[in-house]
């Protein structure tokens, strides 16, 4: 399952490109999750979208100026990702730990067996 998490969002006094609104923009970050049974990992692709509320349209970069282009760039320093390492659920733990486990076990039969300390 992937989820979408929101780095970070602000609104802008910048005058909208198409209706010229100079309340209504919205810029967001995000990124998503991969949630598995095992594991979870964030992705390292940030997604950024820039919303107009006053016209209701999402503002794409070939229509930006220069002003936004620079807001733009300062609000995608704010923006942080999470970490990309892979975080292990409680059943990838006991999965991990089972192995161990197991591994350790047929070593230590095989060690007496061969050493001969029945």
């Amino acid at each position: 399952m992937i989820t979408t998490h929101p780095l970070h969002a602000a609104r802008l006094k910048n005058n909208c490109p198409e209706c010229f609104a100079n309340d209504g923009l919205e810029f967001s970050f995000t990124q998503e999750q991969i949630n598995k049974k095992l594991f979870t990992r964030a992705e390292k692709n940030i997604s950024e979208k820039l919303y107009c509320h006053g016209c209701e349209n999402t503002i794409y970069p070939v229509n930006w100026n220069d002003d936004i282009e620079r807001v733009y760039q300062y609000h995608k320093k704010q923006a942080k990702p999470k970490q990309t390492s892979l975080k292990l659920t409680k059943i990838g733990y006991l999965l991990v730990a089972g192995t161990l486990l197991c591994i350790t076990l047929i070593t230590v039969v095989f060690y007496y067996n061969a050493t001969g300390l029945n």
